[in-house]
């Protein structure tokens, strides 16, 4: 019996295949919202990759959307995208911003 990949993983190989990452990190965030225990519905990724290089942001982002179209449209609730290039995040000394606080849907309001 094979069991699914999980989002994490899916998000993960998508990225590597499809990109030339010299770094990849997959978050999942979901336990910082509303959902309940073990969802998978909330990530941040970062992503280096020598492909970003000339690229405006806008653009990094569609591409990432690109790729995870099929999750985006049914698994994913959320997603932060950090994409850098190699010079920019060595600016960064490596450091990934931190995702701002869940106001829990409707609570923010």
């Amino acid at each position: 019996m094979t069991s699914e990949p999980t989002i994490q993983a899916l998000i993960e190989e998508k990225l590597s295949n499809q990109l030339d990452l010299q770094h990849l990190q997959v978050i999942n965030e979901s336990a910082n919202h509303n959902v309940p225990p073990g969802s998978e519905s909330h990530f941040k990724v970062v992503m280096v990759a020598a492909s970003f290089d000339g690229q405006r942001l806008l653009q990094r982002h569609r591409t990432v959307n690109k790729i995870l179209s099929e999750e985006l449209a049914s698994a994913i609730h959320a997603l932060a995208i950090h994409t850098y290039t190699a010079d920019e995040w060595l600016a960064r000394h490596g450091d990934t911003p931190l995702s701002p606080p869940c106001l829990g849907g409707d609570k923010g309001q």
